[in-house]
């Protein structure tokens, strides 16, 4: 056999296997959540299926009207990195608004404490300077 002849196919196979291991690895150390995981394993799933039955691509490439199968695996990649590009937006925006909110809630209690400290000090002072009855005793 050539090497003109050889398919990539098994090669892009081994490569989702390796990813279904480093994803199955993340989420067993807990570095990656489940519902980020399940976009990343969908996507390796569908390669997988491609992988084996790559006339899906032909087909999907007629339908559309791609020409060249490995142009609409671009498209359709670069629309799913887009798509995981904007939840993670999503994520990182509510996140920030989550930060913004707990900062507020620390500063206000922080003021909080610290007008009762300054209450306390100053009920201090004043029984310090003045005893009152309490000392006659």
């Amino acid at each position: 056999m050539s090497l003109h002849h050889v398919s990539g196919y098994p090669f892009a196979l081994g490569v989702c296997v390796v990813l279904l291991l480093a994803l199955g690895w993340l989420l067993r150390s807990q570095r990656l959540r489940e519902k980020y995981a399940v976009v990343w394993v969908v996507l390796v799933l569908g390669l997988v299926v491609l992988g084996f039955v790559p006339q899906i691509t032909l087909w999907f490439g007629h339908v559309t009207g791609v020409t060249t199968p490995v142009n609409l695996v671009f498209i359709l990649a670069l629309l799913a990195l887009l798509g995981v590009c904007i939840q993670l937006s999503l994520a990182v925006s509510r996140l920030e608004e989550t930060v913004r909110t707990v900062a507020e809630e620390v500063a206000l209690l922080r003021l909080e404490v610290e007008q009762r400290d300054a209450i306390r000090e100053a009920e201090r002072d004043a029984r310090d300077r003045d005893p009152g009855p309490s000392a006659l005793r």
